[in-house]
């Protein structure tokens, strides 16, 4: 579909938002180029929720192995947005997050339900940048911990589970990189050009 009104109203954005733009360029597979990298070059997929936003090309890495929520895996079929469009589990190999992990040195997984119920946030130790937390939807822009997290699909935990990512932060001196920030966008780097 290149049309991006059409694909806002199929996907039943409503107020949460719309599809800007549809272009080549915005695949998973155009991206990796800008890095020097393929689709083939991919060995794990790490699934922060399954919300329309966050699940694009989540079928379209043939064989590898997909890193997840259990919560989340659990449910029936992926959230997608709202239940209205039907998306099936890709078949195969989940590695089920129940807790907080370690997935390599420097790279901590988060499990932080409250947005969604398998929701996972990432924090990540690079030489000259130092800590990044990566909040995804567990905090998508700064204003929400203001707004308590309203929408969220449990408000208490999402709450807890934003304070407790915005200590962790703090402890570390940690850049925060938030899931939807329009603000904090035109200050990220972007393909081909990556923090270090």
């Amino acid at each position: 579909m290149a049309n991006a009104q059409a694909a806002t109203e199929e996907d039943g954005l409503g107020s949460f938002g719309r599809v800007l733009q549809i272009a080549p360029e915005n695949t998973p597979a155009a991206q990796l180029a800008k890095l020097g990298l393929a689709k083939s070059d991919v060995t794990l997929m790490i699934q922060s929720h399954t919300h329309i936003d966050h699940i694009g090309d989540m079928d379209g890495f043939a064989g590898v192995p997909i890193l997840i929520a259990a919560a989340e895996r659990a449910l029936p079929r992926p959230l997608y947005w709202s239940g209205k469009q039907a998306m099936e589990w890709p078949s195969r190999d989940y590695h089920l997050v129940t807790g907080d992990l370690f997935l390599s040195s420097g790279f901590e997984v988060l499990l932080c339900p409250g947005h969604a119920p398998g929701q996972l946030a990432f924090m990540v130790k690079l030489p000259q940048t130092g800590w990044v937390l990566l909040t995804s939807d567990a905090i998508s822009r700064a204003a929400e911990i203001d707004e308590g997290f309203a929408g969220s699909w449990d408000v208490p935990l999402a709450v807890h589970h934003g304070d407790r990512l915005m200590r962790l932060a703090q402890e570390r001196d940690a850049l925060v990189i938030f899931g939807h920030s329009p603000q904090q966008w035109p200050s990220l780097r972007k393909a081909p050009e990556w923090f270090t």
